[in-house]
């Protein structure tokens, strides 16, 4: 498991600009790419790869996108366990290293909304980004090198917290348009 680091704010900065590549490739269908996870909030320790929510159109866009998606370096996982999402991750051809995790989802699937709600409660509320924070460093603590049980770890208060957030989300007009 690659190791929790220290908040960096030019995680959003990397964001938009392989956001910007999505963009740029003319993927059909494409709708929005948001930020999402621990690196799309501010001042919240996490693991050093960013997370993007693209949105497309429909399924069809989207499975058709899949050569664009892989012409841009990302590896296609199919759903990878999670039905309605395409997975794919992009890692340094040098070094390895995971860079960027893309979760693609259509325009109007829940998993879009529980995503958003729960980044904007975190981003939101200083006491809940430090409980996040406190529960991520234990997990870590507890289940080094085993991404499994850190994830495992961390669910039950991950699904407290959505519940919460869900309850109360109402995304901004802005969320709702095309990028």
């Amino acid at each position: 498991m690659t190791p929790l680091v220290a908040p960096d704010p030019g995680w959003p900065a990397q964001c938009h600009a392989e956001a910007d590549r999505w963009r740029e490739a003319g993927l059909t269908g494409l709708v929005q790419v948001h930020h999402i996870g621990s690196t799309a909030v501010p001042g919240l320790p996490a693991k050093p790869i960013i997370d993007m929510l693209p949105v497309f159109a429909d399924m069809d866009a989207l499975d058709a996108a899949r050569p664009q998606i892989e012409a841009l370096g990302y590896e296609w996982m199919g759903e990878f366990g999670l039905p309605g999402r395409r997975y794919c991750r992009r890692d340094d051809p040098q070094t390895g290293r995971r860079l960027f995790q893309a979760h693609c989802y259509v325009a109007g699937s829940g998993e879009i909304t529980r995503h958003l709600a729960f980044r904007d409660a975190l981003r939101d509320n200083a006491s809940l980004r430090a409980g996040y924070s406190a529960v991520k460093g234990k997990c870590a603590a507890l289940h080094p090198g085993d991404l499994s049980g850190y994830g495992d770890c961390k669910s039950g208060w991950i699904k407290k917290v959505e519940a919460r957030a869900l309850a109360q989300y109402s995304p901004s007009p802005d969320l709702l348009k095309p990028t």
